[in-house]
């Protein structure tokens, strides 16, 4: 059929030219973004068909505030701190680390009232940044009297206990209580609302005969506070990063208080590395910062190709301990180490441990690592925050503990909206209940809805 006629599912070369051209520009996620221009440059440039944009000067362009979702994920912080007397609510910060979710909080309208966080080095990026924190054990700290009491209690409690790629020893770690301890601030201080963060691996973690994560809700609940919880993709709420972590969101049972619901996933394709870090300045905060690996991963994260792992390192080339996983891949469960994620790629959870053979710390076009700044802004921070400590290592390590200040940001502007008394649930999704999340028997996806652990009378109860 040399000649078949055109149809409707068969477009001629010219529309074929063109889909092919959207699709090519689709692919290289290439984008234009509306822009505001000053009257002078506009008159010079008035009735030419195509405004080349790329000389203009910074200062004479303003982002269209249409679209927030279009601007680069760190834009919300702007240039420094938003000014504490601006912020409406007040915030409890625990396990605050270097500051992630107090900067996202701080944005969204949320004085830090009280910080403490028992890592030195952490508390010194923290203090550079956004002001004073209490350093030391939590388990020893004496809180103030409060004027009234704080709008919201956040607690990134250590991971590592549930963690499967860290102890996995759950309470048995010294670590693995402070979950508790941070219940027991909460029922003595009593917030308005509660926002615990962990690792994905709580909902599967066993305490006595039941779920940790069930432990924890019940104890809020019992403490007077509707409880929900997700497991969050921070890729899909404007973070450059396929991190997956578990939020716990408490709201005090108050007719002044609205319901609340995590906030609707948005699909960016502006979020993969080529957008996020090929364009950092050399001489940015922290850009010339590199770990040292030992010699033998260098060797091996120069092999991988981008977008590939050790996989694609011809077999004779591999030392003798991954031939050995490679003849028996299949007890292993296919690995992939040394991950070099591509350029058209969204970066792999950047984690604390930072290690080569188990995480994407590979730049897609360059032998080396990612640098500290390269890290920062896959977790969302700004280009102004400037991290600090006794040595490199620290500050790779302070980046991957802290919750991606973007994602933070997105919490609280819901928290926001329920403290002044929004039903969110009204706006978004149905929800399950815990019974049901239960007897489902699934493991607990980042597409699933919000699960809620307090009775549906009690939430339907602030609506009527």
């Amino acid at each position: 059929m040399l000649n078949s006629p055109k149809t409707k599912s068969s477009p001629g070369r010219s529309q074929a030219r063109k889909l092919s051209q959207i699709s090519l520009r689709q692919k290289n996620a290439l984008k234009t973004s509306k822009v505001l221009v000053d009257k002078k440059i506009n008159q010079k440039l008035a009735g030419k068909k195509q405004l080349i944009l790329n000389n203009i000067s910074a200062e004479h362009l303003k982002i269209n505030d249409i679209s927030r979702d279009s601007a680069r994920p760190w834009d919300v912080f702007g240039s420094a701190p938003k000014i504490e007397e601006d912020c409406e609510f007040t915030h409890i910060s625990l396990f605050s680390g270097c500051g992630g979710f107090d900067l996202g909080f701080r944005q969204a309208g949320f004085k830090t009232i009280l910080a403490n966080d028992i890592d030195s080095d952490a508390c010194q990026t923290y203090r550079a940044n956004l002001g004073e924190i209490h350093e030391g054990d939590i388990r020893t700290l004496k809180f103030p009297k409060f004027k009234r009491r704080p709008d919201v209690l956040t607690a990134g409690f250590p991971c590592q206990p549930f963690s499967n790629a860290g102890s996995r020893k759950g309470v048995s770690d010294d670590r693995g209580t402070l979950f508790q301890t941070a219940i027991d601030i909460v029922a003595d201080l009593k917030p308005r609302t509660v926002i615990f963060e962990n690792v994905r691996g709580l909902l599967s973690f066993k305490d006595g005969n039941n779920l940790l994560i069930e432990n924890i809700c019940k104890q809020l609940d019992k403490l007077n506070y509707d409880v929900a919880f997700s497991l969050i993709d921070a890729s899909r709420h404007h973070v450059p990063q396929k991190r997956l972590r578990v939020l716990i969101v408490g709201v005090e049972r108050n007719n002044r208080i609205g319901n609340f619901s995590f906030p609707a996933p948005v699909d960016r394709d502006d979020l993969t590395l080529a957008n996020i870090i090929l364009d950092i300045p050399s001489k940015a905060l922290n850009q010339s910062e590199l770990i040292q690996l030992n010699p033998q991963a260098v060797t091996i994260g120069d092999m991988v190709p981008e977008g590939g792992s050790w996989k694609d390192i011809p077999y004779k080339n591999l030392p003798p301990r991954l031939q050995k996983i490679w003849d028996n891949i299949e007890k292993y469960r296919w690995p992939k180490f040394y991950r070099r994620f591509h350029r058209d790629e969204i970066a792999g959870t950047i984690t604390a441990a930072f290690k080569p053979e188990n995480a994407g710390v590979w730049h897609p076009l360059e032998k080396r690592p990612f640098s500290v700044r390269e890290i920062a802004r896959i977790q969302s921070f700004p280009d102004w925050f400037n991290f600090g400590g006794r040595n490199i290592k620290s500050k790779y390590q302070q980046i991957g503990n802290a919750v991606p200040p973007r994602l933070a940001y997105e919490i609280a502007s819901q928290i926001s909206k329920v403290l002044k008394g929004q039903d969110l649930k009204e706006i978004f999704s149905p929800y399950l209940t815990f019974d049901q999340f239960i007897k489902s028997g699934k493991p607990l996806r980042a597409c699933d809805r919000d699960v809620i652990y307090s009775s549906t009378k009690s939430i339907k109860s602030k609506t009527d």
